[in-house]
């Protein structure tokens, strides 16, 4: 009879257990599903808000380019610029904008704006430059162009989504803004090191801690090309900073053939230091 009544017992544990796990992985199955439905909507709201924004800030977006009618091909792609201020001034890193044009053979400095498939060519002059943090800032003739509004960079934060758009490989692939994404991974000092250990002293140590100074590390993929694109915030298209560099693995060629995906992006404070100096 006691043998009957523990079996019994057992049994109905039995029961009850698996009913309770079976509970537990409905449960759980439950909370995955909402879970993923909620990221899954999270990311169409996001898709959604920066299609718009791309729509609004492509107008802003330029080439930086030097012109020389006699020279084959007339259009020497440097990089890549956008419209800031009163909608006449263009910023790009200071490494694109060419020290200096010949004036001689008839070469000028020109800021190439995409007008559907057709191209127009604006004149540009160097107004600012901050080699230090990258920067140049470009005046252009014509009527203003659409203007970008720059973000407080010192409010960005590490997980952060952004966005960049620019020309990727130059011209090559056509001249059309192409949009990349990818996380804020890093706010980090930036220094010139030296080439090996052995080469630091107290002088250069000196130097390397006042050459230091913010950088963002994105993990999203940028080209050649893409130097002087605007980093920007995928809702509002506020930038928060600019390309211009990107981490080779090995020599220079393979930026293009294997992109490590590590680009790096001066924070905007620091051009919007350089506009008031302006």
């Amino acid at each position: 009879m006691n043998h009957k009544i523990m079996l019994n017992i057992r049994n109905v544990l039995i029961i009850k257990t698996s009913l309770i796990f079976g509970y537990f992985i409905f449960a759980l199955s439950a909370c995955l599903a909402w879970g993923a439905s909620l990221a899954w909507g999270a990311n169409l709201a996001w898709s959604a808000e920066l299609t718009q924004t791309i729509a609004a800030i492509k107008p802003s977006i330029v080439g930086i380019a030097t012109f020389q009618k006699m020279r084959s091909p007339p259009v020497n792609f440097m990089g890549t610029g956008f419209v800031v201020g009163d909608g006449t001034l263009v910023v790009t890193n200071a490494h694109v904008a060419p020290e200096s044009v010949d004036a001689e053979k008839m070469e000028s400095l020109v800021v190439i704006i995409a007008k559907g498939n057709e191209t127009e060519l604006r004149s540009a002059v160097k107004v600012a430059l901050d080699k230090e943090h990258d920067l140049a800032l470009l005046k252009i003739s014509g009527e203003p162009l659409p203007a970008m509004t720059l973000a407080d960079s010192s409010t960005a934060r590490e997980g952060q989504m952004l966005a960049f758009t620019g020309f990727p490989i130059s011209m090559v692939l056509g001249f059309h803004p192409v949009t990349h994404r990818g996380m804020l991974s890093s706010i980090t000092p930036i220094i010139l090191p030296a080439l090996n250990s052995n080469r630091l002293d107290a002088k250069m140590i000196a130097q390397l801690k006042k050459s230091a100074f913010t950088i963002f590390q994105l993990d999203g993929t940028a080209y050649p090309g893409n130097s002087g694109s605007p980093v920007f915030d995928p809702e509002t298209g506020n930038v928060y900073g600019i390309i211009n560099m990107v981490f080779v693995k090995g020599l220079k060629e393979t930026a293009l053939t294997q992109p490590s995906g590590i680009t790096y992006a001066i924070p905007s404070n620091y051009l919007r230091d350089l506009l008031q100096k302006k």
